[in-house]
């Protein structure tokens, strides 16, 4: 009998057998956990036997008891962030308890104490201990323990938790894009950043939801409590014709039996919810988090066991259990103190060498952001913009579209917030130099009208900050009707993006350093390293290069094909190492980029040209021999050609005409440096740059 009792256990039949099939029903974990809310639904409707009822609520007491064993020894509230949904399992567990407990009581009360079970029966008669009063005060008591102290004070706690949590989102948010930006974190670590901060707040924000549940919990089985003892003692006396006295004792007992299944296993998961929102700013585990912190301060237990000792001296105290404390904190402190004394000695032994330096170096001040932008603290919310792309996100757009059309590399844009800022201005530095300033609104839109009229909607009257147009922001409502309009519509976010585009285009002379040339050469494929090799620095340093490649950007040229520009410099460098006559000869290398860059739509380049006469007049005023020529011409003859240049083109831009000015070889940079001055964007070509293929329009001469 025995061998066949131990092949059964062994079998795969057997207990054995089930543990050794656990990995296999884990693929069902899904079917499993659904079939057991059902069954959970079905003991809500349905009456089952009493020998179930216990095995369920021992179910109850063993889950209750593994959900604050678990919460004890997890290291971070996020790590058990499954939390809510377990604790509306357990609550309808519980409530479908009562329920069925309810249901065996009230129809099965006369016949005894065990009419409910024998789990309900022992909790019942072990507390209260032969006395009605007894049993009801401890059930009492356990009861509002429960209600008014743990739920209560944990579900104000998480609701203070989800509120701070959801406020100081977007600064925490925009920290993780500033490290980003700023190179401290890579990509993955953001991601993860980002991933943990969310998960943070929907976990703060179920917490606040789910206490509700645990007051809802107790409530519930005060109710029930109330409505077994009533109804039990009506129907035992009236229905069942017991003795009044008889029908108190057992449904007394019966009912703080099935108050105390049902409050115990709730007042364990509501300290199990108190510990985990309590602990939600504490890394480790319970017992390490509360017992570090506790004996941090040994001098603080030391006064704790004089005071105790002192108690323990007056009359009428009883001496051993103060005495006794008094000893065991004493030499816990005397212990903690001696160790701490021999970490100070460890630390002091070290050489000074490896102590960190208690202040930031001085030379940190010396460093500074190539790209700054600083936001009024009513900005903030453009970190995480919900209605269109976030800021962040067009930012790394920007990066990305300026490599694919100028084939630079943007620095990374310090995002950082200024309380010195009003609400709803931001600051856009170069080098730590402000070089664009604007205002906009995060819950407005800002509409444009691209035929340069008054815009007939009701907002605040603007203007754009990248190009100085009228604008005027208005309510989110007013879009469709702004779009029906054929207005340009903008969100605040695109619009700082436009306005940083237009001041790294403007500087972006500026932000290409020599570390970014050297990351450029770096970057060049296997294919091209000979010609790198052959060039740097036998022919031209990497500053020449960098000087060649900031003129070309500088007018909007673009140094994407880099090995057409390197090998013009190493045709040039030959016979000159002047940056302007090396950039001029790598100008005539791109003419076919240069040349399909500025043609229009019809295929062709609308030009103005120079006149001979100033041709000559420019010619004639440059001073100096080979590399170290001049422009030497006079105040007033410069005058009269910016004055004739001025003209002509406002001229054409009535007409809707933008052209370039065409000139001859040797004059182009000198022309440019002029003409850079007081219209910038206006495109200076030399003939050389002027493909053969492409097509001239003449609008003009100057």
């Amino acid at each position: 009998m025995a061998e066949e009792q131990a092949q059964a256990i062994a079998g795969p039949q057997g207990i054995m057998g089930l543990f050794s099939n656990l990995p296999k029903l884990a693929r069902f974990s899904d079917i499993i956990f659904a079939i057991g809310i059902i069954c959970i639904l079905t003991v809500l409707l349905f009456p089952i036997p009493t020998l179930l009822l216990d095995f369920l609520l021992a179910l109850s007491l063993t889950l209750s008891v593994l959900i604050l064993m678990n919460v004890l020894f997890i290291s971070r509230s996020l790590d058990f962030n499954s939390f809510p949904t377990i604790l509306l399992v357990v609550t309808m567990l519980r409530l479908a308890l009562n329920i069925a407990s309810t249901r065996l009581i009230l129809a099965n009360g006369h016949t005894g104490t065990q009419a409910a079970g024998h789990v309900i029966q022992a909790f019942g008669s072990f507390v209260m201990e032969g006395s009605v009063v007894i049993g009801a005060i401890v059930f009492a008591i356990l009861t509002i323990i429960n209600f008014i102290v743990i739920t209560k004070g944990s579900g104000r706690i998480a609701e203070v938790s989800a509120r701070f949590s959801l406020d100081a989102m977007p600064g925490k948010q925009m920290a993780i894009d500033a490290d980003l930006s700023a190179g401290l974190i890579d990509e993955e670590a953001a991601k993860k950043r980002r991933k943990e901060l969310e998960e943070e707040s929907s976990f703060f924000g179920a917490m606040d939801g789910a206490s509700k549940f645990v007051r809802g919990d107790a409530i519930a089985g005060l109710l029930v409590t109330f409505i077994n003892f009533v109804a039990g003692i009506i129907i035992g006396v009236v229905q069942r014709n017991l003795e009044f006295s008889q029908a108190l004792e057992t449904y007394t007992l019966l009912t703080i039996g099935d108050g105390l299944v049902s409050q115990i296993p709730a007042l364990i998961v509501s300290t199990a919810a108190g510990i985990l929102v309590t602990k939600s700013g504490v890394t480790g585990s319970a017992d390490k988090a509360v017992f570090s912190q506790l004996g941090r301060y040994p001098r603080s237990m030391g006064v704790t066991s004089g005071l105790l000792f002192l108690m323990a001296l007056m009359p009428g105290i009883p001496l051993l259990p103060f005495m006794t404390l008094s000893g065991i904190t004493g030499g816990a402190s005397w212990l903690i103190l001696k160790s701490h004394k021999k970490a100070k000695e460890v630390v002091e032994e070290k050489p000074k060498e490896d102590a960190k330096p208690a202040e930031e170096p001085v030379e940190k001040m010396l460093e500074m952001d190539a790209l700054k932008l600083e936001l009024g603290y009513g900005l903030l919310p453009l970190i995480n913009y919900q209605k269109g792309h976030r800021l962040t996100e067009q930012i790394k757009a920007l990066r990305k579209q300026l490599a694919k059309d100028q084939g630079f590399v943007m620095p990374a844009v310090r995002i950082q917030d200024n309380m010195q800022l009003q609400a709803n201005t931001y600051v856009i530095k170069v080098k730590d130099i402000e070089c664009g300033r604007g205002e906009v609104r995060p819950e407005m839109l800002m509409v444009m009208d691209p035929r340069g009229e008054k815009i007939g909607l009701p907002g605040m009257d603007t203007t754009e900050p990248a190009f100085g147009l009228p604008a005027k922001w208005v309510a989110e409502n007013h879009r469709e009707e702004a779009l029906f309009r054929n207005y340009t519509v903008v969100d605040p976010p695109t619009v700082v993006t436009t306005h940083l585009t237009e001041i790294i285009k403007e500087n972006i002379s500026e932000l290409l350093s020599y570390t970014e040339t050297q990351s450029l050469l770096d970057s060049l494929g296997e294919k091209h390293k000979k010609l790198v090799a052959d060039l740097i620095p036998s022919q031209i340093t990497v500053t020449g290069v960098q000087r060649v490649l900031q003129s070309l950007l500088a007018e909007n040229v673009s140094i994407r094909d880099l090995p057409t520009i390197l090998e013009a410099v190493a045709e040039a460098s030959r016979s000159t190492t002047n940056a302007t006559l090396l950039t001029e000869h790598v100008r005539t290398r791109l003419s076919r980029q240069i040349s399909y860059s500025h043609a229009n739509e019809g295929g062709f380049i609308p030009i103005v040209t120079l006149s001979p006469e100033w041709e000559q007049s420019f010619a004639e005023s440059l001073v100096g021999e080979g590399d170290e020529k001049q422009l030497a011409m006079s105040p007033s003859r410069l005058q009269q050609f910016i004055k004739r240049v001025r003209e002509t083109y406002e001229q054409l831009a009535v007409r809707g005409e933008l052209p370039v000015l065409l000139t001859s070889p040797s004059i182009r940079p000198y022309v440019r440096a002029v003409v850079e001055r007081f219209r910038p964007s206006t495109i200076i070509m030399s003939q050389n740059e002027v493909h053969p293929k492409i097509k001239l329009k003449n609008l003009g001469q100057i």
